[in-house]
């Protein structure tokens, strides 16, 4: 049930799903990738797509050739990096490296399927597990994650203190939307708690450029970050400059 409209009554918020009309005297938005509900907070996020491959179990054999005997998740330390996972059935998750951005934002089915995007994957899957050749994937998907341009995520209130927004995880939300959500309970509580003290809650990165300015410094610094990858790490100009700006990873 999704929620298309809210806005403001005597006692609290009025939210309009495409079922039903719900009041709340206080309202947390988490929209992730999708438009949000505030307008003003629309160009603070766009959606980008990340894709992931899943093996077929592997066996005991296999498992031992790779050496991963404690079963931790790790990723590597490019900038188009790379994130591992072990399944309970001894799968291996290998996932991350293309960023796909969609001009305009657009959020949809057909995108989260990308088999170009996925032979790349499977490409460095066995440049790193050289020792699997010929294991198959069972399964291959995408879906889309929200960014802002500082990386991490952001909060605010609106309507006089009844709604609370967090957002822009850029992908790191799944162990940090629990402290998220804790940040909007402080703010729609109003309480000063250590956690509303923190900059990252008291100032919003940077907004997006409109289109098509948006899609072209995207492209660009995708491009830079590739060649930073290519280069030993050394940044370009423009990447440094991000830096300067606070923009990205190292803001």
């Amino acid at each position: 049930m999704a929620a298309v409209k809210f806005s403001a009554m005597p006692a609290g918020i009025a939210v309009r799903t495409s079922y039903a009309r719900i009041g709340a005297r206080r309202v947390a938005l988490a929209t992730n990738a999708f438009p949000s509900l505030l307008r003003r907070h629309r160009p603070y996020t766009v959606p980008v797509y990340d894709y992931a491959l899943m093996t077929e179990p592997l066996t005991d054999e296999q498992l031992a050739s790779v050496g991963w005997r404690n079963r931790q998740g790790f990723a590597d330390s490019a900038n188009q990096f790379h994130y591992v996972r072990l399944s309970a059935d001894n799968r291996i998750l290998w996932g991350g490296y293309d960023v796909v951005h969609h001009y305009r934002g657009r959020v949809r089915a057909e995108h989260d399927q990308r088999p170009a995007t996925f032979v790349t994957l499977a490409r460095h899957f066995f440049r790193t597990f050289p020792q699997l050749e010929g294991v198959r994937f069972g399964h291959a998907w995408g879906g889309a994650i929200d960014t802002c341009t500082r990386f991490s995520a952001f909060f605010d209130l609106s309507h006089d203190g009844r709604v609370a927004y967090a957002a822009g995880y850029t992908g790191l939300g799944v162990g940090a939307t629990r402290f998220g959500a804790e940040v909007m309970l402080d703010l729609l509580e109003g309480a000063r708690t250590e956690r509303t003290a923190l900059e990252m809650v008291r100032r919003k990165p940077t907004p997006f450029p409109p289109e098509p300015l948006r899609s072209v410094g995207i492209g660009i610094t995708q491009w830079s970050l590739a060649r930073a990858d290519g280069h030993a790490g050394r940044r370009n100009l423009w990447l440094r400059t991000l830096d300067r700006l606070g923009l990205g990873f190292d803001s």
